[in-house]
């Protein structure tokens, strides 16, 4: 088999795949992104995928275009039974999809149809879905809407952040491809379709995502702070100065309605009206600053109740 990917995610996959090579599969290549520059003047360095092929000796290819025939002579020369993808973030045309005598075949990380695209894990936490879990498919032309031929599924815990959720899932999609591997190997891959009438989508997050609306619901802005946790951080502006809000509770005060965004008590720690119901404010980082309490940060700043965030 070969295996496509790039970041971090799809690197735990690799792993469990290359410890697990043996009798029924083994990785012939590796393709990944081309090395990229770090830093000023120091080189450049693989993504997490090209760093792990590294480790175990696999032979990678680095294209920065996919869709020559020179990448194609290069793919085919490893004569793939298997075609297995993680997070490699192209289209892949089928010049590329017909290499694989078998299946090319996806991990992707949700309960396709649903939250097909590039940001599932962050979907499912804002949608407030109360699970997740992995889809192995038969990669086609179309983003995530191939046939699929396994899925499993994991409870989102009500402190699952894009993070823990990410290592979840890489172990779950690694135990899931693994065993699709196995059927494919028996001959006994099944293939069932997408239905198409209840799939959605979720496009790249982008930093702009991530400014908090304070008309939004408190439950909404804390389901935010999970999904952007560790990228690209829930923020809002204090005095003009920006906010990341990394950890936060939806509050049961009532009160008043004040304007939303106000902070209407600081003690024991920063509340905030939302357009719906108020947030408490648990964990924050100022500019160029350590990520404290909310509490701590509150009481540094001598900000009273009555100040507003998002200005």
């Amino acid at each position: 088999m070969v295996f496509m990917g790039t970041p971090a995610l799809a690197a735990r996959i690799l792993e469990r795949l290359a410890a697990a090579s043996g009798a029924n599969f083994r990785v012939a290549g590796v393709v990944t992104r081309p090395d990229q520059p770090r830093g000023r003047g120091l080189g450049t360095e693989p993504s997490a995928v090209g760093a792990l092929a590294a480790k175990y000796q696999i032979p990678t290819l680095k294209p920065a275009k996919i869709r020559t025939p020179e990448f194609l002579s290069e793919l085919k020369a490893f004569a793939p039974d298997l075609l297995v993808v993680a997070a490699y973030g192209r289209i892949l045309p089928a010049s590329i999809l017909d290499a694989a005598r078998i299946a090319p075949m996806n991990v992707h990380a949700s309960l396709l149809p649903r939250h097909r695209g590039a940001a599932p894990i962050e979907g499912a936490i804002l949608a407030g879905d109360a699970e997740t879990g992995v889809t192995i498919m038969r990669i086609v032309e179309r983003m995530d809407a191939g046939p699929m031929y396994l899925q499993r599924s994991i409870s989102i815990e009500s402190s699952d952040t894009q993070g823990t959720l990410k290592e979840k899932l890489a172990e779950l999609g690694a135990d899931a491809m693994l065993e699709a591997i196995d059927l494919a190997a028996r001959g006994a891959l099944v293939e069932t379709a997408q239905d198409e009438t209840i799939a959605t989508y979720t496009a790249p997050v982008e930093k702009k995502d991530a400014v908090i609306d304070w008309t939004a619901s408190a439950v909404q802005i804390e389901r935010m702070t999970r999904a952007y946790d560790p990228w690209p951080v829930a923020r809002t502006r204090l005095g003009g100065d920006e906010v990341l809000i990394w950890r936060a509770a939806v509050s049961h005060e009532d009160g008043s309605i004040e304007s939303p965004g106000t902070i209407v008590s600081v003690k024991p720690g920063p509340v905030v009206q939302c357009g719906t119901g108020r947030l408490t404010l648990l964990e924050v980082q100022g500019a160029g600053r350590k990520r404290i309490s909310a509490a701590d940060f509150i009481r540094g700043k001598r900000v009273e109740a009555g100040a507003r965030f998002g200005t």
